[in-house]
């Protein structure tokens, strides 16, 4: 006779219950250095300047708090949007020059046609090392047309150059500046990605009798597409932080550079100059918020194309 095993109501615990809680409890503990470190040097500023923004400093009566009056103020500020367009402008001109050469460069690299490929990278990416200070002095005084190289210029040939740093010349040499700085770095992204490429994505083009350029366009840039997006956005948040390349030139062209040339340029003049830490922070937010949603829409506009 065969035994019957009895029904079982009961549902069993599941397996591996305490493992995947331990498991979580070490994951937690890799992970918490990183998020202390980033509430403590992110968020907490965040925080802070918020809190400020609600608050104005007066010297009669003190600190009071006057809700969103500040962010009024800054919505209404001409010299605030004056900056935000000028560094606009220099987003829309230079960073495609900057990384259309950059582009190039990594493509001239990667065709391996180029005698010395190795010490030529290292040349290109060169500029990137050298600091922005640094940077920004010896150009400006290459800019110079008293002491620098276009007045040595002027008075070996007799002519008269434009000044580089004269008022309607000064953000085109900020902008040379820049992308003298940045080629090698974005030259190095794209290169990076060209290296991954599948050589079978050359050889089967070439079967199909695609040339050099129809390789560059069919083959090579939509296989980098996510490098150019990465390249764009850091470049459009880049393009909205300038601050060193002005406040080191101002000493150079004090009538060409005001003190609210670029935004965050205006909020450091704001804060240590006008002793206006509150309306600081408010042009600080309102200038991040900005800055994050045009990243945003850049990054949207390349996964639409990729995908």
């Amino acid at each position: 006779m065969t035994a019957v095993t009895p029904l079982t109501t009961g549902r069993r615990p599941p397996a591996g219950g305490g493992s995947r809680a331990r498991r979580g409890r070490i994951g937690w503990v890799f992970v918490g250095p990183f998020m202390a470190v980033f509430a403590l040097v992110f968020l907490a500023p965040i925080a802070y300047s918020l809190y400020l923004s609600f608050f104005r400093d007066q010297l009669v009566g003190g600190t009071s708090f006057v809700g969103l009056e500040n962010f009024q103020r800054a919505f209404a500020d001409d010299q605030f949007w004056a900056a935000v367009g000028r560094v606009t402008l220099f987003l829309v001109v230079q960073v495609p020059v900057m990384l259309g050469l950059a582009l190039l460069v990594a493509l001239a690299l990667d065709s391996g046609r180029i005698y010395g490929k190795s010490f030529f990278r290292i040349a290109v990416f060169l500029p990137y090392a050298v600091p922005a200070v640094v940077a920004t002095l010896m150009w400006g005084f290459i800019y110079g047309t008293r002491f620098g190289l276009v007045g040595n210029f002027n008075d070996a040939f007799g002519v008269s150059l434009p000044d580089p740093l004269s008022p309607s010349l000064v953000l085109a040499s900020i902008g040379n500046i820049v992308t003298w700085e940045f080629i090698g770095y974005n030259m190095l992204i794209f290169y990076s990605a060209l290296r991954v490429i599948p050589k079978s994505l050359y050889e089967a083009a070439e079967i199909d009798g695609a040339g050099q350029w129809r390789i560059i366009a069919a083959v090579k840039i939509p296989a980098i597409r996510g490098a150019l997006v990465i390249a764009t956005i850091f470049s459009v948040i880049g393009s909205f932080q300038l601050f060193n390349e002005p406040s080191i030139l101002q000493d150079l062209a004090p009538n060409a550079i005001t003190t609210y040339f670029t935004p965050n340029f205006y909020t450091y003049t704001l804060s240590f100059s006008g002793r206006q830490q509150n309306y600081a922070a408010t042009v600080s937010l309102v200038m991040g918020v900005v800055t994050m949603i045009i990243a945003y829409a850049v990054q949207l506009r390349g996964m639409r194309k990729e995908a």
